[in-house]
C-alpha cells in the first residue's frame, strides 16, 4: 500500500525538485565552462561539433566528441533504468533519489580530482566533461521521468519554446482558468529562473571560491536527495497513522 500511495507528486514537490535540480544545473554548467571551457548540461552543439570534427577528417576529436554524448545518453538511460525497474521493489522517492545521489558522486569525484590531481592536461579535461555530462544526463533523465517528458532542467533550449507557447495559451482569457496550464507555467518559469540564478551563482561563486564550488553542487543535490528520503518516512508515517485509525474504527 505504501508503494501505491508514494507514486503521487504534488506539484510543490516538482517545484522544489525542478528549482534545486536546475540551480544546481546552471552552477555546474558555468563552473565546467571557467574550468574546462566545455558545456555539460546539454548537448545540442556537441552534435554539431562531432559532424564537424568527422567532416575535417579529425577522427580523434570526434571519438571524443562521441564519448561525451555518449555520457550524457547512458546517464540519462541509467535513470530512467533505475526508475523504471525501482517501482514495486523500492518507493518512488527512493527510486529518484538514487540517480540523484549517483550524480552527487560523479560531481565529487570532479571536485576532488581538480583539487588533489589535476594537472590541467588535455586527457584529463576530456574525461572529467565526460563525467560531468554523465552526471547532468542523470539528472535530465530523472526529471524527464517524473514529468513525463514534459521537464528537463539541465537545459533551457525545450523549456523557453514551451513556455513562450504557454504564454500565448495564456492571452486568451478563458485559458488563464485552466489551472494545470497555469501551474505548468509557473514550474517552466520557476526551472528557467532557477537555472539563471545559479548559473550566476556558480559564476560568482568560483571567483571567491574556485574548485569548491563543485563541493557547493553537492551540497544542493544532498538536499535533494534528503528530501526525497524524507518523504518516504513522511508517507509512511501518515499511511500508518491511518491505518490505526482505520482498524479502530
Amino acid at each position: 500500500m505504501l508503494r501505491k500511495y508514494s507514486t503521487h507528486r504534488t506539484l510543490g514537490d516538482n517545484l522544489r525538485l525542478g528549482s534545486l535540480t536546475a540551480f544546481s544545473a546552471g552552477m555546474l554548467n558555468v563552473a565546467s565552462v571557467i574550468v574546462f571551457f566545455a558545456f555539460t548540461s546539454n548537448i545540442t552543439g556537441y552534435y554539431a561539433v562531432f559532424a564537424q570534427e568527422i567532416s575535417k577528417g579529425n577522427w580523434y576529436q570526434g571519438a571524443v566528441v562521441l564519448l561525451w554524448i555518449s555520457s550524457f545518453f547512458i546517464g540519462s538511460f541509467l535513470s530512467n533504468f533505475l526508475i523504471i525497474n525501482g517501482k514495486g521493489r523500492w518507493s518512488q522517492y527512493f527510486a529518484h533519489a538514487v540517480p540523484i545521489m549517483l550524480e552527487f558522486l560523479s560531481v565529487l569525484y570532479v571536485g576532488v580530482y581538480l583539487d588533489f590531481f589535476y594537472q590541467d592536461s588535455l586527457q584529463e579535461t576530456e574525461y572529467l566533461v565526460a563525467l560531468l555530462l554523465f552526471a547532468m544526463g542523470l539528472q535530465n533523465g530523472l526529471t524527464a521521468s517524473i514529468s513525463n517528458s514534459v521537464v528537463k532542467t539541465t537545459h533551457l533550449t525545450g523549456l523557453t519554446t514551451d513556455l513562450a507557447i504557454l504564454v500565448s495559451l495564456l492571452s486568451k482569457k478563458n485559458n488563464r482558468q485552466n489551472k494545470a496550464m497555469v501551474d505548468k507555467f509557473h514550474l517552466l518559469l520557476t526551472i528557467m529562473v532557477s537555472y539563471v540564478l545559479g548559473g550566476l551563482v556558480g559564476g560568482f561563486g568560483f571567483v571567491h571560491i574556485g574548485n569548491s564550488t563543485f563541493y557547493i553542487i553537492c551540497f544542493i543535490l544532498i538536499l535533494i536527495a534528503c528530501y526525497d528520503l524524507y518523504k518516504i518516512y513522511y508517507v509512511k508515517h501518515w499511511f500508518s497513522r491511518r491505518h490505526k485509525k482505520l482498524s479502530t474504527v
